[in-house]
């Protein structure tokens, strides 16, 4: 049997044409100093502010601190895996944690994961955790009041849906159980509630749980912990997490 040389050029040639090699391009930096969470890495030119990054561990970091020749990057969880040398890769996506009616009931981490041993949650959108405040003039007035069962604030100092209001005193004052006693009463109604734990043991969450689904309160409630063990970036982004998921029901 001949070969013909012509035939098999042809064949390579087309081949070659028909060739086609995904491309994508992906920024690239070096771990040049960690340490307590935080990794100073040098590259990454093209990350962008509370965008995520991935570690060879499979760590992911949110990059915080945009300087000229280095970025600041806050790691999630454990970091202890991280080290100088490693490389960085950015993944194009924003810190983001899910949003939705399948989040009520649940207990979850300052990433939206459940930690109450109850299955995965249905969430079909998310939403990042920095977001720009609304305009002050497409705002709404606040003129309705947060019935929080407590008769001296209800009837002198009402507290205002929409409104922010600081709860402060001295350890074990009662700051908890006011919250929890507000979580409590608005069963029944429509308001949903989210109560952020940071940097508080484990028992205590637990204990705020158990209160909240005593009295049937966990059926308007989500509850987002980020305990003492966890690490100081997690704790760092629970309240943004807490108010994502707030602005999603009040849009």
């Amino acid at each position: 049997m001949a070969i013909r040389a012509e035939e098999i050029a042809s064949i390579i040639r087309k081949q070659i044409e028909e060739f086609g090699a995904p491309l994508t391009a992906v920024d690239v930096g070096t771990v040049v100093e960690v340490g307590d969470g935080i990794a100073r890495v040098h590259g990454l030119s093209g990350v962008m502010y509370s965008e995520l990054v991935e570690f060879p561990s499979g760590a992911m970091g949110v990059a915080l601190n945009l300087e000229e020749e280095s970025v600041g990057i806050v790691i999630l969880g454990e970091y202890t895996d991280v080290k100088e040398g490693d490389e960085v890769r950015s993944t194009g996506r924003i810190a983001e944690v899910p949003v939705g009616e399948g989040l009520i009931g649940r207990v979850v981490n300052a990433l939206g994961q459940p930690i109450d041993g109850r299955g995965p949650i249905q969430a079909s959108q998310t939403r990042p955790v920095e977001r720009i405040a609304p305009n002050v003039t497409v705002r709404k007035s606040v003129d309705t009041p947060v019935q929080t069962g407590i008769k001296a604030v209800d009837s002198m100092i009402p507290i205002g849906r929409g409104q922010r209001e600081l709860i402060i005193g001295d350890r074990s004052t009662g700051k908890t159980a006011i919250a929890l006693d507000t979580i409590v009463n608005q069963r029944g109604g429509d308001l949903v509630c989210i109560y952020v734990a940071v940097g508080q043991k484990t028992s205590k969450v637990a204990q705020a749980v158990a209160t909240l689904q005593q009295y049937g309160s966990m059926e308007h409630t989500i509850v987002v912990a980020a305990n003492a063990a966890e690490s100081a970036a997690l704790q760092y982004i629970a309240p943004y997490a807490g108010c994502a998921m707030g602005e999603y029901f009040m849009e």
